[in-house]
């Protein structure tokens, strides 16, 4: 897996993903907000799918 996510998009997607998951956890926007696992872990592995299918890289060559 190369890298396609770097820099702001990285921060971005971890926030989110955080945000999200504390959401649900204290009950604010009920089980959707386990979706916050996806922005988080592909903000940590530095690798998203979805960019990949579309060509997309935001990650510093």
């Amino acid at each position: 897996m190369k890298s396609n996510v770097g820099g702001i998009d990285k921060i971005l997607r971890i926030l989110v993903g955080v945000l999200l998951i504390f959401l649900a956890l204290f009950g604010t926007i009920g089980v959707w907000g386990w979706i916050g696992v996806v922005p988080l872990a592909t903000g940590l592995f530095n690798f998203c799918p979805a960019y990949k299918l579309l060509g997309i890289n935001t990650c510093k060559s």
